[in-house]
């Protein structure tokens, strides 16, 4: 018998994940539940680094699996699927809200930037096209504490920049 490093995710999260899938129709199944575990502990989680920490409870769970069940999940709105700019795609449990992300441009660190309060011209749209807007999607892109601290970013030479 396989034992796992980590126990299944506590009883109150995965009660409330199961009733939530049930309200969508969907089965409540030992995958879906350890990837909302996974993504829930790490946000802004590829699906590979997903699928490393599922793998830890189901080791048999192919990238594929993961893809449909993170799909699936984003599809429901339980998993909010990020993509930065020049990185794969990354996700998140916190739904819901309009919050932003700031991105580093050095080391692909993300973090989470509630909406802004006020009046916030770039995010009301001259126009909307007919449609009814339901949120505003802004990425920061810059430069984390811990790269500014290392110093400058290393120069590309002409023979790397290819």
């Amino acid at each position: 018998m396989q034992t796992t490093e980590r126990l299944a995710p506590d009883t109150a999260r995965a009660a409330a994940w199961s009733d939530l899938l049930r309200s969508h129709g969907r089965r409540v199944t030992k995958q879906r539940l350890a990837v909302l575990d996974a993504v829930d502990r790490r946000p802004h989680s590829t699906a590979d680094e997903v699928l490393a920490d599922v793998r830890t409870a189901l080791p048999a769970i192919t990238l594929q699996s993961v893809y449909v069940v993170l799909s699936d999940l984003t599809t429901v709105g339980m998993v909010r699927k990020f993509e930065p700019p020049a990185s794969p795609a990354l996700y998140e449990t916190r739904t819901g809200d309009n919050h932003h992300h700031a991105y580093c441009v050095r080391c692909g660190t993300v973090a989470d930037v509630d909406c802004a309060v006020g009046h916030t011209p770039c995010l009301t749209p001259s126009e909307h096209h007919g449609m009814q807007l339901l949120t505003a999607d802004v990425v920061y892109q810059g430069i984390c504490a811990d790269c500014l601290a290392a110093g400058p970013a290393p120069a590309q030479s002409p023979s790397t920049a290819d």
